[in-house]
C-alpha cells in the first residue's frame, strides 16, 4: 500500500521506516539501541547486501564527515556485505539544519536513520514541465499542481476526464503572437508518448449546455477563468443582452457578454452534478480575495460533497483554493436550478470584481515600493 501510495504522489520526495531519532547523534545513537532488534534483523541478514547513505537539509558534507557518520553506526548488527551499486537494502541517515541558509549550525538540530522503502515521482514535474512544453498558453498549469489535481480527482486507468476550460489557445512564449499549425494539446501528449489517450477538444460555451443528458465523466478538473489574464466572457445574442425573453427562430449574429465569477462557478457545479458518475470527482481552482475569505463562501451544490479545500497564496491579498467535490447524489430536474447562497455569491457578483480587488492590491504593492525607494 506505502509503495501504492509513492507511485501517485509528486509531494513527497521519499518514505522510510524510521528506525531512530534525537536531537543529537547521541540521543539518536540511544533510540537506534532501543529499536527492536526482531523489526531490525530480517534487512541484517548474513546473505544481503546493503548501503547506507546520509541526506543533509541546508548544510553540504564532505565526503570524509560523511563517511565518518556512517562509521558511526558499527553498533547496528549488520550481518550482509555492503553493495553500493544494487544493494538489497538501502538505509538513510537524514540530518535537519533548519531553514535558514543565512544561519546554517554547527550541528544538526534533528537527526533520524531508516530504511528506505521508496522515492515519489517527483522527477515527473521537471520531465514534465512546461518550459519544455511543444505548446503552452497564457493559463497552462504547473506539471506539479496538474498532478495534484489528478490526485484529487482520484483518476485511474481508463477514467473519461473533462476540462471545461482547456484555454483560449493563444500561444504566449515572447515574441510569439499566433501559435504554429502543430502547437496544440493532441502535440503535447504525442511529446508526452500519450497522444493515444486524447480523445478530442471542442470550441464551445461552458454556459451553455450541449451534452445529452447521462453520465458521461468520471472526473472533471479545470482551472476557470479569473478575469487576470483570460477574460471571463460567454456567447450570447444581441436579444440577450438586451432582455428580451421573446422566442424567435430568426439568424442572429452570437456577440460575447460578460460572465460573472459566480455565474461560471454556478455552471461548473451544475455542470459536474448532472453529468459526473456517481463517486466521480470535480477538481477545481476558486480564487480568492484574502481579506473577504470565510468556508461560507465555497460554492456548494446538493449533489455535491466538498471533499478538501487547499489553499495556495498568491500574494499578500490574494490566494486561490484547490477544490475537491464528490457526486453523491443522483441529479434529478429538481436540481436543474439549485441556486448558490446570495452569501456565496456576492465576492463573485461583478464581472470584474475579482479583477479589481486583485488589481488593486498590486496597485497598493507599487506605490508603497514606489513611497519606500523615495524614503
Amino acid at each position: 500500500m506505502t509503495r501504492e501510495l509513492m507511485k501517485r504522489t509528486v509531494c513527497a520526495k521519499s518514505i522510510f521506516e524510521l528506525w531512530g531519532h534525537g536531537k543529537s547523534a547521541e540521543e539518536l545513537y540511544t533510540s537506534l539501541k532501543n529499536y527492536p532488534v526482531e523489526r531490525m534483523l530480517p534487512y541484517l541478514q548474513s546473505d544481503s547486501t546493503y548501503k547506507i547513505g546520509i541526506h543533509t537539509f541546508n548544510k553540504t558534507l564532505t565526503q570524509v564527515e560523511k563517511i565518518r557518520k556512517i562509521d558511526a553506526l558499527e553498533f547496528l548488527p549488520f550481518g550482509g556485505k555492503v553493495n553500493l551499486k544494487k544493494p538489497e537494502h538501502v538505509f538513510w541517515i537524514l540530518e535537519d539544519y533548519g531553514m535558514d541558509p543565512n544561519n546554517i549550525p554547527e550541528d544538526p538540530l534533528h537527526l533520524y536513520f531508516g530504511r528506505w522503502i521508496a522515492d515519489g515521482q517527483r522527477e515527473l514535474i521537471e520531465s514534465y514541465s512546461v518550459k519544455r512544453r511543444h505548446f503552452i498558453g497564457n493559463t497552462s498549469m504547473d506539471a506539479c499542481l496538474s498532478f495534484i489535481m489528478a490526485n484529487h480527482a482520484r483518476v485511474k486507468a481508463n477514467d473519461v476526464v473533462f476540462d471545461p476550460f482547456v484555454g483560449t489557445g493563444k500561444a504566449s512564449r515572447k515574441n510569439q503572437k499566433w501559435r504554429g499549425p502543430d502547437e496544440n494539446i493532441r502535440a503535447n501528449l504525442r511529446q508526452y508518448g500519450l497522444e493515444k489517450y486524447y480523445l478530442d477538444a471542442l470550441v464551445s460555451d461552458a454556459s451553455t449546455p450541449i451534452w445529452r443528458k447521462g453520465m458521461l465523466f468520471d472526473a472533471v478538473i479545470t482551472d476557470p477563468p479569473y478575469g487576470i489574464r483570460e477574460a471571463t466572457r460567454r456567447t450570447g445574442s444581441q436579444k440577450e443582452i438586451s432582455k428580451s425573453t421573446e422566442k424567435s427562430t430568426e439568424n442572429h449574429v452570437f456577440v460575447s457578454s460578460n460572465y460573472h465569477l459566480s455565474d461560471i462557478f454556478f455552471d461548473l457545479l451544475k455542470f459536474s452534478a448532472e453529468y459526473l458518475v456517481m463517486g466521480g470527482r470535480l477538481v477545481y481552482w476558486l480564487p480568492i480575495y484574502r481579506p473577504e475569505y470565510t468556508e461560507e463562501i465555497i460554492p456548494q451544490h446538493p449533489c455535491l460533497k466538498l471533499i478538501s479545500n487547499c489553499e495556495q497564496m498568491l500574494s499578500s491579498h490574494t490566494s486561490r483554493r484547490l477544490l475537491t467535490m464528490e457526486k453523491v447524489k443522483e441529479f434529478k430536474d429538481q436540481d436543474q436550478y439549485s441556486h448558490l447562497l446570495d452569501s456565496q455569491y456576492m465576492p463573485y457578483k461583478g464581472h470584474n470584481s475579482f479583477r479589481d480587488k486583485y488589481f488593486s492590491g498590486v496597485t497598493k504593492r507599487i506605490a508603497k515600493e514606489e513611497d519606500d525607494n523615495q524614503k
